[in-house]
C-alpha cells in the first residue's frame, strides 16, 4: 500500500474487524453531528470518562473522509468509464492492425509468426460461450 504522506492515520480493517465495526455510512452524519451537539450542549450528563473534544475530532475526520469518500468514489468511476472507452478504442484498432497483418503475411516474409500470434487471441475470443437462448 503507498503512504498517503498527509493520511497517515488510514488503516486496513480485517474482515473480522468491519464485522464487528459499527457501520456510519453516509446517511449517519446527520445522527452523529446531533449527537456531538447534544454532547457539547449538555457535557454535565456524561460521565468525567467520555472526551467531547475526542468524539468532535473523530465526527470531524469522519466527516471530511465521507466527502473523501463519495469524491473518490467518482473519480474511480471516472477513470473506469475511461478505461473502458479507450480499451474499446485499443480492440477497434487492434482489429484494423490484425486484418493489415493478416493480408500482409501473405507477401511479407516474417509476417505469418505474428499472424498467427495475433491470431490466437480471436481463437480465445471466439470460444467464449454464448449465453443460453430463453424461451421468451
Amino acid at each position: 500500500m503507498p503512504s498517503w504522506g498527509k493520511l497517515p492515520f488510514l488503516i486496513n480493517l480485517t474482515v473480522k474487524e468491519r464485522r464487528a465495526t459499527f457501520k456510519a455510512g453516509p446517511d449517519s452524519v446527520s445522527f452523529i453531528q446531533n449527537a456531538l451537539t447534544a454532547a457539547e450542549d449538555h457535557p454535565n450528563i456524561l460521565p468525567v470518562s467520555f472526551s467531547t473534544p475526542e468524539f468532535k475530532n473523530d465526527v470531524d475526520l469522519f466527516t471530511v473522509l465521507t466527502e473523501l469518500g463519495a469524491i473518490a468514489a467518482s473519480v474511480a468511476s471516472e477513470i473506469d468509464d475511461t478505461r473502458l472507452a479507450v480499451g474499446g478504442e485499443a480492440m477497434r484498432e487492434r482489429t484494423q492492425v490484425y486484418d493489415y497483418v493478416k493480408t500482409a503475411a501473405k507477401t511479407t516474409p516474417g509476417l505469418k509468426p505474428v499472424a498467427d500470434q495475433l491470431a490466437e487471441r480471436f481463437k480465445k475470443a471466439g470460444k467464449r460461450k454464448k449465453p443460453a437462448e430463453t424461451g421468451e
